[in-house]
């Protein structure tokens, strides 16, 4: 059964939207109280100055969709302040001992390093928005101290849950290897104890039968009797050749499932490309969040919809789209109609019940899967799995 998510993780962008009203009416009553920039007698340039770290702080609603973006605004704002107090005088703060900068530049600081996949542009990023906030050329060595905490401290955190983040998805991973092999196993022992039975079981009658055929043949006298107990006996000594063979294939151990799992899907694009199907791979989210066995069932149900797509949609277009989530990966596979009538040799080979088999995998893992026409005369196949299967019977 898939696990929901926890409560942060399901509703993001209203945690951000809180904490970015928070750090804005914080940041406001500080400075208003005195303590950063504020003057003793704020004029209208104050004022719009304060409006507009108010905007700067508000830009932590998208701290997770732009976090360069948060820092260069809260950065900005900070070295227009600085600018205004020295040199150009146009401010004069109540304490020139405060730092100018925000409280909002240290959640704003954590952004870069654990949401943007660059890591050298958030280093550049952070260093000179440390530099700005510290501003070494008009400061105590107290004040860059601070300034260097407040940029300093969100980086740390971030390298620390991203390390985190990381390591439980390696833990999760190879629990699931784990359990696959645990499975492996059992199978394995379970097939090897049923080949012994049948050997034992079906043996034994058979070696019976093939004895008494041998005697009737040496005590017969009908020659037409001696005949068939022969063919009788050489009949029972081939089976349990036979057998043994078959006991044997039972006995050797499986060589496990060498599907490909979702880094196959560009392979498999490019085949319907080669073969003349316009097809079309949107992935949106990290692939790394689906578990093997998750990604070898998504690869099965994508192959066997573009198998679909050739056999009874000649000259259609075809848009896959893939979204990994932390709780669950959706494939979503829709042709558009066919350009012309689909072959009937073609259209007519295979079983017909590859949607059913794979309907049954999909279930297997508690996903769900979905298939039927679209309301442009295409084709729709949708399947919804959770993210990782973490029981041994999941990965069978």
């Amino acid at each position: 059964m898939t696990t929901q998510a926890p409560w942060h993780r399901r509703h993001w962008v209203a945690l951000d939207v809180a904490i970015a009203v928070a750090f804005t009416l914080l940041d406001t009553g500080l400075t208003l109280l005195g303590a950063t920039w504020w003057p003793h007698h704020p004029g209208a340039l104050a004022w719009v100055m304060l409006g507009m770290q108010a905007l700067a702080c508000g830009s932590l609603a998208v701290r997770r969709i732009a976090p360069l973006t948060v820092v260069g605004l809260l950065g900005a704002f900070t070295l227009a302040v600085t600018l205004l107090i020295s040199p150009a005088g146009a401010l004069t703060p109540a304490h020139h001992a405060n730092s100018w900068a925000p409280l909002s530049t240290m959640m704003a600081a954590y952004g870069p390093l654990f949401y943007h996949p660059g890591r050298k542009v958030a280093f550049a990023t952070l260093a000179a928005f440390t530099v700005v906030v510290m501003r070494p050329w008009d400061s105590t060595a107290t004040i860059m101290t601070i300034g260097l905490l407040r940029t300093g401290v969100g980086p740390l955190l971030a390298l620390y849950f991203d390390a985190r983040r990381k390591m439980v998805l390696a833990l999760v991973e190879r629990a699931e290897r784990e359990q696959h092999l645990l499975a492996e196993r059992a199978r394995a022992e379970e097939r090897a104890r049923l080949a012994g039975e049948m050997h034992d079981v079906v043996t034994h009658r058979v070696s019976l039968m093939v004895l008494q055929a041998g005697a009737l043949r040496v005590t017969a006298k009908d020659e037409a009797v001696r005949q068939a107990a022969e063919d009788l006996r050489a009949a029972g000594c081939q089976a349990l050749d036979e057998l043994r063979d078959v006991v044997g294939i039972l006995r050797a151990p499986s060589d496990g499932d060498h599907t490909p799992s979702v880094g196959g899907f560009d392979d498999l694009v490019a085949e319907s490309v080669a073969v003349g199907i316009p097809t079309e791979l949107i992935q949106e989210g990290d692939p790394a969040l689906a578990s093997p066995v998750v990604g070898r069932i998504a690869y099965r149900v994508l192959r066997e919809a573009l198998t679909n797509v050739r056999k009874h949609a000649p000259g259609a277009r075809v848009t896959v789209r893939v979204g990994y989530e932390e709780a669950q990966l959706r494939l979503t596979v829709h042709n558009t109609a066919p350009a012309s009538r689909p072959s009937i040799a073609l259209a007519g080979s295979g079983s017909g019940l590859g949607i059913v088999h794979l309907r049954q995998r999909v279930e297997l893992v508690h996903g769900k899967l979905r298939a039927g026409p679209g309301p442009d005369g295409g084709f729709n196949v949708e399947a919804t799995l959770p993210a990782s299967v973490p029981t041994a019977e999941s990965t069978v």
